[in-house]
């Protein structure tokens, strides 16, 4: 009796997942830090909770992981929560692309938001001004998937959001963000 499954052969120079090179819950807390601690944008107090905690084999997947870190995000205090927020880039506006992380780089580049005309840079910063100064941190929008036209459109509906409508609506973008993040290593 032959087997007639497929067993996956690595291609020469194919880059493996992550999750399956060092699947989060065979690291120690340092080294889960380092390699996932940068998902959430400049707070690795989230990556540090949880492996506070253990990581379980059940979380070596990006969507357990994602929805594991969402809840430390979630029993966090509300400055903790406010400080995530405004740990995050503002979109397009001076789009100085080199003061960016890479994960934020390549993110609004792949929106387009690094090929903004003119008129839509004066629109982004103007709204970026707006957004800030009412509500205190950046507007932040998980971008891939999306054009610069249909952010640009979702930043004029926001604006005009109350404090804790735009707070929360923040916090689901951050956490959506971080998905995609974890899904792409």
């Amino acid at each position: 009796m032959t087997d007639n499954t497929i067993s996956p052969v690595a291609t020469p120079g194919e880059k493996k997942p992550l999750f399956v090179t060092n699947p989060p819950s065979t690291l120690a807390a340092r080294s889960f830090v380092n390699l996932y601690g940068g998902v959430y944008e400049h707070s690795p107090w989230i990556a540090e909770r949880l492996a506070e905690g253990g990581i379980s084999p059940a979380l070596d997947d990006p969507e357990t992981l994602a929805a594991a870190m969402q809840v430390i995000v979630e029993r966090a205090t509300r400055d903790e929560k406010l400080a995530l927020l405004r740990a995050h880039p503002d979109l397009a506006g001076k789009l100085a692309l080199a003061d960016l992380t890479a994960s934020s780089r390549n993110e609004q580049q792949g929106a387009g938001l690094d090929q903004c005309s003119a008129d839509e840079l004066v629109r982004f910063s103007e709204l970026n001004d707006a957004y800030k100064g009412k509500f205190g941190f950046p507007f932040i929008f998980a971008v891939k998937g999306y054009h610069r036209t249909d952010i640009l459109a979702a930043f004029e509906r926001r604006v005009k959001n109350d404090m804790d409508t735009e707070f929360n609506e923040a916090l689901q973008q951050v956490h959506r963000i971080a998905l995609l993040r974890l899904q792409a290593l």
